[in-house]
């Protein structure tokens, strides 16, 4: 079926997450600004006074936007100088790995906590060599790292901690924004997040120092308009994008309600099942993603078939583990991880990642935990 703008119309089936789209005259408003100017981009005004903004809401002393989230990690490497070895997680997005692999690290994998589906701080000590540089752990769905654990080994060890916070928006652990833990902290702001900029990504930098060169490295390095002083690249964010994070920002606290609600809903109706749930260490928690484990890939697999066939698509998310990438089964990428990763394994084969948005009505939330229940009873 085709609307009056010649495109395919949404159907009534539920996907994983939903765009939160603010009201249209509120983003023209912002499109106004940008015709009157004609400032399209290059660190424009609204970027700008997004960047304030974030700092503000967030409760930053640094923040700078950039294109995307996987901009935001190279940069991080780059503004660090990180060199030869990284531990990280196998439980994550592809982003994670490939941006290392991209930039000439080699990726050495340590299991997860089975409980907060982290970084076992335990594992990275294993792993850690004379060639290792860096630790970058994912917060997990938004769920908070051992922050504390993972410090202490990386300032014992000398080593770099960067934290990809791509989930993390919002999150506090015992008080304190969770992005300003670490070296560098990075954000994505991609359509699917419960934040977004369309596409966006942001980097928090533990100081000013930091701060001036990350802003170098994401616009080619360039100081003025006769001096080149750093080899950057292109991330820079443009005032389109800035335009729909400032009237994202006007909403959020509401949506971040709603999205409480539909979370503990869901926990409620399907504690009592044969389910593992992730354990939250946040003081101050997002909701951004209703993840949960089943007993074996068998049972999540039925699971994840019965609702897809009903319309309502989950994820299994993370699935498969970034060490299963075909190109590092091939051989193209050379792989180390010292343990077998039973942990990460074990849930990346049994989760299952619940339709959760705003926009997520009763009814469909219930079909879903009853189409759940029936599977499982």
């Amino acid at each position: 079926m085709y609307n009056r703008t010649g495109f395919n119309s949404p159907s009534n089936e539920v996907f994983v997450t939903r765009s939160d789209l603010p009201n249209l005259e509120e983003y023209l408003h912002y499109l106004f600004n940008i015709w009157e100017n004609n400032w399209l981009t290059n660190d424009g005004q609204l970027v700008q006074l997004l960047e304030k903004r974030m700092m503000d809401y967030l409760g930053l002393d640094n923040f700078l936007a950039v294109s995307n989230g996987s901009s935001a990690l190279q940069i991080a490497f780059k503004a660090l100088d990180i060199k030869g070895r990284v531990i990280t997680t196998p439980f994550t997005f592809a982003a994670t790995t490939n941006t290392l692999i991209w930039e000439g690290l080699q990726p050495v994998f340590a299991d997860i906590d089975p409980e907060t589906f982290n970084l076992d701080p335990g594992e990275v000590e294993e792993n850690i060599t004379s060639d290792t540089s860096a630790i970058l752990a994912v917060h997990t769905f938004g769920n908070p790292c051992d922050v504390d654990k993972l410090q202490k080994i990386a300032y014992e060890n000398d080593l770099f901690l960067i934290y990809d916070g791509a989930h993390a928006f919002k999150v506090e652990y015992k008080g304190k924004p969770l992005l300003e833990y670490g070296d560098i902290s990075t954000l994505s702001f991609h359509a699917t997040k419960a934040f977004h900029t369309i596409e966006g990504g942001g980097l928090v930098p533990g100081d000013k120092l930091l701060s001036d060169k990350i802003r170098l490295l994401r616009n080619h390095g360039i100081a003025s308009e006769e001096e080149v002083i750093l080899p950057g690249i292109n991330a820079k964010m443009n005032e389109f994008q800035a335009s729909m994070g400032l009237c994202n920002l006007n909403h959020i606290d509401q949506n971040l309600k709603i999205r409480k609600i539909l979370y503990e809903c869901y926990k409620q109706n399907l504690e009592d099942l044969d389910l593992k749930f992730q354990k939250i260490t946040a003081s101050s928690y997002n909701h951004a993603y209703m993840p949960l484990c089943f007993e074996d890939e068998k049972t999540r697999n039925l699971v994840f078939n019965t609702l897809n066939n009903q319309g309502y698509h989950s994820r299994k998310y993370f699935y498969p583990l970034t060490v299963d990438y075909e190109y590092f089964q091939n051989k193209t990428v050379p792989l180390f991880h010292k343990n077998d990763l039973e942990c990460a394994r074990q849930i990346s084969s049994t989760i299952l990642c619940l339709p959760l948005y705003p926009t997520l009505s009763l009814d469909e939330m219930g079909d879903i935990i009853n189409i759940i229940q029936r599977v499982l009873n």
